[in-house]
């Protein structure tokens, strides 16, 4: 079976399109992935650039803004966040907000959720910044209020940091029991434990089979302490590759890779490519996210979409 691919976009600057234009590249650049066969587009939840992908003053746009546009120039991908910091919206809100997504795609929308990190643009945006412990708790009450939400007609909780009161979400979500839930993060002693209790997807970002291997291990301890089949969580990890067309161009791309992410991004043709995502599959990889700024154009979507067909 093909594995899933995601093309993300943490990305919004664009040598040579105009400002006026951006978002037309956006939708330009999704309608590429979703012809290319790409199951799944997700954009960051951040207010300012992140570092590894540039300076902070960058172009960013809202995200749940930009994927309820581009729920209408899409039909068929998957849409979402890569993820959500919890610290950013009441979680309420954010099950209504998803919720609509649900609706305005036709059922296509995800949650991809985590603790949050980036203490810059909390500082900016004057958002609370707590402890990485309460963060975490924050996040266990939030995914406990999206299934809640999303599942039950009135549903009511009262947790350390979050309440509902026979919440209404109406319309419901068209997808039963609600948008599948993708929890980002590898901490092991509780992302992964609050993954294996509520997540549908999980997402790291692993340079080595070996890695993905032992970490899957502590993910599954998690699942049978909670219960829970661990088959019915669908791995996914960053793409450990930069694709490119040729090895001329995989020369060229070896210097364009930020000093950040060359310990985990190879420049990688499209035969080598599907040979090093094969052995991540082996040892039971599920899903690959590409980063826009390596598929940056329609032609390199198309390339990534080839790669697919290998492995699938």
């Amino acid at each position: 079976m093909a594995p899933l691919f995601g093309l993300h976009m943490p990305n919004f600057t664009y040598p040579g399109v105009p400002p006026e234009r951006l978002f037309d590249h956006v939708v330009e650049l999704a309608q590429a992935a979703e012809s290319a066969g790409f199951d799944l587009l997700t954009v960051m939840d951040h207010f300012y650039q992140i570092s590894v992908v540039g300076p902070e003053a960058e172009p960013m746009l809202e995200a749940y803004a930009t994927l309820a546009a581009l729920a209408q120039a899409t039909s068929r991908i998957r849409l979402g966040t890569l993820v959500t910091g919890v610290t950013y919206r009441n979680p309420a809100l954010l099950v209504k907000t998803v919720t609509t997504l649900d609706r305005i795609s036709k059922g296509r929308a995800i949650l991809g959720i985590g603790a949050a990190w980036n203490d810059s643009e909390h500082a900016g945006y004057g958002i609370e910044f707590p402890p990485v412990r309460e963060r975490m708790d924050r996040l266990g009450e939030a995914l406990t209020i999206a299934r809640l939400m999303f599942s039950e007609e009135r549903p009511s909780f009262e947790g350390t940091y979050y309440r509902i009161d026979r919440a209404l979400n109406n319309p419901r979500p068209i997808q039963p029991g609600g948008p599948k839930i993708l929890v980002g993060g590898g901490g092991e002693q509780r992302t992964l434990r609050l993954a294996a209790r509520h997540a549908d997807l999980t997402h790291w970002f692993i340079p080595t089979p070996e890695e993905f291997t032992r970490k899957n291990t502590v993910l599954e301890q998690h699942c049978e302490t909670e219960g829970r089949d661990p088959s019915t969580i669908v791995k996914t990890i960053g793409a450990p590759i930069w694709l490119v067309r040729d090895e001329q161009e995989a020369r060229a791309a070896a210097e364009r890779i930020p000093p950040a992410r060359r310990a985990t991004m190879r420049p990688a043709a499209p035969e080598q490519a599907a040979e090093i995502l094969q052995s991540f599959m082996k040892v039971g990889v599920q899903g690959f996210t590409f980063n826009n700024p390596n598929l940056s154009t329609p032609e390199l979507l198309a390339v990534a979409g080839q790669v697919k067909q290998m492995l699938g």
